[in-house]
């Protein structure tokens, strides 16, 4: 058995976008070279206030089709394992029911491994082949784990995934199967001081944030989660959303839809763009944005793993302003309820996707959503990877 950090035979190699020769800080807009910037913009990192970098293109393409939105992204090859191009599911009775015009999810489920990482995740690892990384690790407790398993795996590079003892087995048994080594730390943010040892001494390729406050994960791959936005345009063209509704923990799916939504209209596509609202499972964002700083005493204990955690990003505020939209929390009664309620439709979410529904109750009944809207919930992952919490504990057996 290869031993990790022992160098593989050559990968295919990709090739970055030709418009994108430089990064970009989301704060002070300082540009630098194209390169990997784990820790987010050197300036705002030295003046104690860790921001994000972002890709910068010199230009937009000239057409938006499913084919083509490669062209828009950092790195434009597909992996081949068919992430991205998801479906919509069309919820009328819940619109109804909520006094909404049209309510919709975004099925991220439908990606290779189950969850809408598998688009970060693709242009890491592609980022990760074209520097001649060897071995790339990521802190996940769960999706983000099992999709970087899965691709480091397809493109033959050792994984690591450094996560917390009480990892779902459903959730360990992926990983491991997919040839990834599995390192536990006694909490969350002793995974990130783990990866910043070594990342920082170059051993390994980290695919997520290790610093507090934090950045967002690599810019490269949360730049990928711009594709929703460009989708959602393609395929709601007829009737578009008035409010995008996203489970955040640190930001990155938030940013990327919001960001490429802007882009849309930069690009002179999207006349309008959406609120893009971001749903927690306690007040961070509403926290930081009063002035009490990026990191919280929060009770970290929510059952909505896939978006629990302590801190803020600046990229989670920065996406808010973007298109003027709001943060709500939701607790864990209210979103274990409407687990059943989308469940009765048909769809068997994960409770960090249930939140979005949890989170537009709340976002309409304080009017930030109005009764016309046309509101899409992202649905970032399915409830099979779940431990399991039965809604009916006994069985009948005929």
């Amino acid at each position: 058995m290869q031993a990790l950090g022992e160098r593989r035979e050559k990968s295919v190699p990709y090739k970055v976008n030709s418009k994108l020769n430089r990064m970009q800080c989301i704060g002070c807009r300082a540009l630098y070279p194209l390169d990997d910037y784990f820790e987010g913009c050197p300036v705002c990192l030295e003046a104690g206030a860790p921001t994000s970098v972002v890709p910068h293109y010199t230009e937009w393409p000239p057409s938006l089709e499913f084919e083509t939105i490669g062209d828009w992204l950092s790195y434009p090859d597909a992996s081949g394992l068919g992430e991205g191009n998801t479906s919509l599911s069309k919820l009328p009775r819940l619109a109804a029911a909520l006094g909404i015009s049209a309510l919709s999810t975004k099925n991220e489920f439908a990606n290779p491994t189950g969850s809408h990482k598998d688009r970060m995740v693709a242009k890491i690892v592609q980022r990760a082949v074209c520097v001649g990384a060897k071995t790339i690790a990521v802190a996940s407790s769960g999706n983000a784990g099992v999709s970087m398993a899965a691709y480091a795996a397809r493109n033959g590079l050792d994984c690591v995934v450094v996560t917390t003892p009480d990892i779902s087995p459903n959730w360990r048994r992926a990983i491991e199967m997919h040839g990834a080594r599995i390192i536990a730390t006694a909490t969350p943010d002793d995974r990130w001081a783990l990866i910043a040892h070594h990342a920082q001494a170059g051993d390994w390729y980290p695919a997520t944030n290790y610093i507090i406050p934090p950045v967002g994960s690599n810019p490269f791959g949360v730049d990928a989660y711009r594709a929703i936005a460009l989708e959602l345009y393609l395929q709601l063209q007829q009737e578009p959303p008035t409010d995008i509704v996203v489970p955040t923990a640190r930001g990155d799916l938030l940013w990327g839809i919001s960001k490429g939504y802007q882009d849309l209209r930069d690009a002179g596509f999207a006349q309008s763009i959406p609120r893009v609202h971001a749903v927690e499972p306690y007040p961070r964002i509403h926290r930081a944005l009063s002035g009490q700083g990026l990191i919280g005493a929060f009770p970290d204990d929510t059952i909505m793993g896939s978006i629990g955690g302590i801190t803020v990003s600046q990229q989670s505020l920065q996406a808010l302003n973007m298109t003027n939209a709001s943060s709500v929390a939701v607790d864990d009664d209210t979103v274990s309820a409407d687990q059943l309620v989308v469940a009765r439709e048909g769809l068997y979410l994960e409770l960090s996707s249930v939140a979005t529904l949890s989170g537009l109750r709340k976002l309409i009944n304080e009017q930030k959503v109005a009764e016309n809207a046309h509101v899409v919930l992202v649905a970032t992952s399915h409830g099979y990877k779940e431990y399991p919490r039965f809604a009916n504990p006994r069985v009948s057996i005929d």
